[in-house]
């Protein structure tokens, strides 16, 4: 049976890879932080992410690159790739929302929508139900949401002020930007050429109602790769789920 949604859904994306990673150094002296290798898998996370893309029906990537962008496109030159690779360089500082702007001028399909992720978060979850999402709302932008724990532990208390019990790293009450979103095709002109854009066009497009929070399903695997103990963390988790 035909899909009548998958028209619709990207095939294309773009990989935010150009930062420093200061805070995952020794890992990231010698090479950007989508280079490191989660312990026990043998991969970089950006290996990780283009099979994940790809598993979810993308076939070109736009890797932009930044902080020791030759170690990450020296590797890219000799993996066995599933997905069409372009990479680019920012010859000047743009900001995140300027260097999405224009590594989006690079995506074969400027007329179609596109799939966004920064380059340290590992995740797996359906980024076609995303898309789906984000046309069923005529959303211009949609961001993934995650529940991240906590990481310490919790109490719990009566309206007496007597503690009830002890939780070790509950999911947070707030949903955060998951690092993961869908943009549709008029997104890249509302970009500026340098900036933030999450402090320009996302506020913007929220004023209208034009920006939607796509909830990461439970049991779903989200984490951003910020520090060495995330690395850790990472480890053993995706070695509890057998992966």
């Amino acid at each position: 049976m035909t899909d009548p949604n998958a028209a619709s859904r990207p095939v294309q994306a773009v990989v935010l890879a150009g930062g420093q990673g200061s805070r995952l150094r020794p890992y990231t002296d010698d090479r950007p932080k989508p280079m490191v290798e989660i312990p026990g898998t043998g991969t970089p996370i950006i290996g990780h992410q283009l099979v994940w893309l790809a598993e979810e029906g993308v076939t070109d990537v736009v890797i932009s690159c930044g902080h020791l962008a030759e170690v990450l496109q020296d590797w890219l030159k000799s993996a066995e790739l599933p997905v069409r690779v372009t990479t680019v360089v920012e010859t000047e500082p743009l900001g995140r929302g300027g260097g999405l702007k224009y590594a989006a001028a690079h995506l074969p399909h400027p007329d179609r929508a596109w799939y966004a992720t920064n380059g340290d978060i590992w995740t797996r979850f359906s980024l076609r139900d995303m898309a789906d999402f984000h046309t069923e709302r005529d959303a211009v932008a949609t961001l993934a949401l995650a529940r991240p724990r906590i990481p310490w532990g919790a109490v719990q208390t009566d309206g007496f002020g007597h503690i009830t019990d002890f939780i070790e790293a509950p999911p947070s009450t707030f949903e955060i930007n998951a690092g993961v979103y869908v943009f549709s095709p008029a997104f890249a002109g509302l970009l500026p050429e340098r900036g933030d854009h999450e402090r320009t066009t996302f506020p913007h497009l929220a004023r209208e109602r034009r920006l939607a929070g796509f909830p990461i399903p439970q049991g779903a695997y989200w984490r951003a790769i910020d520090t060495a103990k995330d690395l850790t963390e990472a480890a053993k988790e995706l070695a509890a789920l057998g992966r």
